[in-house]
């Protein structure tokens, strides 16, 4: 694995495709076979048997919670209960609860115009099922990524396979076993294993395959997925910024700020990944930020409430960056640094002035590190945001709303959160997806259902097709009406 690909799920070169096929991947490729050998012999599933599959899993998720959350937590080392209950089993079950109320509405044919030329005739897009969709998702929020696009995918009346995160043993076969209990594997299905098994999987024929992890796996995973003409959704990361304009509060935006930076620890793919503030107020927002941290994670290395890093790597990575800065020149502020360490955390810490050429500038960080960049004037913030890959989501806090809408209307993002950090991804109404690098495609409730739905298009042609009449052979009358159908 790649050490700066912080959300890796597996990277597809490190697998020796000269290993024979092992009896895990036998048995991966076998439950495929069979979703899609009965994905193309059933009728596709009516609302009824979406319905008793979403209901299904909202009693699963349910039955489970403990385990899920004590599994999590075992994987992390350390991670609060009531994190994974906010964070991944409450939006799980919003998510199933939305679209069991609203799949009977999504399913509907949906009316569409029908020229003059082709009356009388009706035109609707009818969404059906595109089959066995297959599903990687990460480590950092191991059910909720997991189960949240397992919902759309059900909602859209589709089989499903999933491939959890090999950096997550304890959640991946508590989810396995899980879901053998409540589904047929011919409906869903989960597959353990390690990198081998991840590139297999990715390289399967499904009808759609969904990755939520690093930009830089992600362009394997969509070379894997093009062999066979998979089409994909991509949900990866990069740099979120946050833009605080001058006229907002800081301690008021430090609250916020600290509360998405270093809730489990900054291993959330729309975690702020640096902040912008007017010159003068850098050292103000860093001492805001500290007093929040402070507050929250009284003692980082024994507080149950602060998450561990998923693994030695990774903490490393995050201690090197931190070194990197420091020796660069630039001025560090943190909360318990060596105690967390000895604790086997990484503390909360505050950069200002990160060098260009450290990792804290250049990478996603993907842990508790926040760099604080000053700014001249608005726009100079928003130029430097547009100078870089478009990101996942983007934060503003700004009390006048002509700023609020500068800021959005000039740049692009994935999602947006004014005044305030994270909250739209807690939107089941809203999509939720990447732009050019930090992702392709969108899923969320009605986003969810279509992006997991083929589209149909059907024309129903009235008893008088005066289209037809027209010829061939072709005469006068065709050619008369062609010149006044193009405006001649």
């Amino acid at each position: 694995m790649l050490a700066s690909d912080p959300q890796e799920t597996f990277t597809m070169a490190d697998a020796d495709p000269s290993k024979p096929p092992s009896a895990e991947l036998a048995a991966m490729r076998a439950l495929f076979d069979a979703q899609h050998a009965a994905s193309r012999r059933e009728a596709p599933a009516d609302c009824d048997c979406r319905r008793d599959r979403l209901e299904r899993l909202k009693i699963m998720v349910k039955a489970n919670a403990d385990r899920f959350a004590a599994a999590i937590a075992d994987d992390f080392g350390t991670r609060a209960r009531i994190e994974t209950e906010l964070m991944e089993l409450v939006p799980t079950l919003s998510a199933i609860d939305l679209a069991r109320k609203s799949v009977a509405r999504w399913m509907r044919p949906e009316k569409r115009h029908v020229g003059l030329n082709f009356q009388p005739g009706r035109a609707f897009v009818q969404y059906e099922p595109l089959g066995v969709i297959g599903i990687i998702s990460p480590w950092n929020y191991p059910l909720n990524l997991a189960l949240s696009p397992l919902v759309d995918a059900l909602a859209a009346g589709n089989r499903a396979l999933i491939k959890p995160s090999e950096l997550t043993p304890a959640f991946s076969e508590v989810l396995r076993a899980a879901i053998a209990e409540a589904f047929d594997p011919e409906e869903v299905a989960v597959v353990t294993g390690g990198v081998e098994v991840g590139k297999a999987f990715a390289s399967l024929p499904f009808d759609h395959l969904l990755f939520t992890g690093s930009t830089a796996v992600g362009r394997e995973v969509y070379k894997a997925a093009a062999a066979n003409l998979v089409p994909v959704t991509l949900e990866l990361g990069g740099k979120s910024p946050v833009i605080v304009a001058d006229d907002y509060p800081l301690a008021r935006a430090a609250r916020s700020i600290a509360f998405g930076k270093f809730l489990n620890a900054g291993q959330t793919c729309i975690a702020p990944d640096y902040v912008l503030v007017p010159e003068g107020k850098a050292e103000a927002l860093a001492e805001a930020l500290l007093a929040e941290v402070r507050r929250s994670y009284p003692d980082p290395a024994r507080d149950p409430d602060y998450s561990g890093v998923i693994s030695a790597r990774h903490r490393q990575r995050l201690l090197d960056a931190i070194a990197a800065a420091r020796k660069a020149g630039a001025t560090v502020l943190s909360h318990g640094e060596d105690a967390a360490e000895q604790a086997g955390k990484v503390a909360p810490t505050i950069v200002i002035g990160a060098p260009e050429e450290t990792i804290l500038a250049s990478e996603e960080i993907f842990g508790p590190i926040l760099p604080i960049i000053p700014y001249h004037r608005l726009d100079d913030a928003i130029d430097f945001v547009n100078g870089r890959d478009r990101p996942l989501a983007l934060y503003c806090f700004a009390r006048d709303s002509d700023v609020q809408a500068h800021v959005l209307r000039k740049t692009v993002s994935g999602g947006a959160t004014v005044n305030g950090t994270l909250l739209h991804i807690a939107q089941e109404s809203l999509p939720f997806g990447g732009v050019g690098p930090s992702g392709i495609g969108a899923y969320h409730g009605a986003e969810g259902f279509k992006r997991f739905s083929h589209a149909r298009g059907v024309f129903k042609a009235g008893p008088f097709i005066a289209f037809e009449r027209l010829g061939p052979p072709w005469g006068n009358f065709a050619r008369k009406m062609a010149k006044a159908m193009l405006g001649r």
